[in-house]
């Protein structure tokens, strides 16, 4: 049985990057390393990609194949916040 008020690996590693991005440290269009999350954490890169993931549903992330995620909101703003820190892609 889990404690309700233990959340998953995953999880927090998506609150992590959140209260990064909330304070500034990550920001508009910067890339999230996945290589790095999964260094600090000693977690797996499906934990981490996981946590990665659930922030791209909740549109703070963006996933561009072959580049990997960046920031194109801040918590609270959307997706409409998205506008002039698009990430080329190519």
């Amino acid at each position: 049985m889990t404690d309700a008020n233990d959340p998953t690996k995953y999880k927090l590693v998506a609150a992590a990057v959140r209260a990064q991005i909330e304070d500034g440290t990550i920001t508009m269009g910067q890339a999230v390393p996945l290589a790095e999350l999964v260094a600090q954490t000693q977690w797996s890169r499906v934990t981490c990609a996981r946590g990665l993931r659930s922030l791209a549903e909740e549109r703070l992330l963006t996933r561009y194949d072959g580049l990997g995620y960046f920031v194109t909101a801040r918590p609270g703003q959307g997706h409409e916040g998205q506008a002039g820190a698009a990430v080329d892609a190519r």
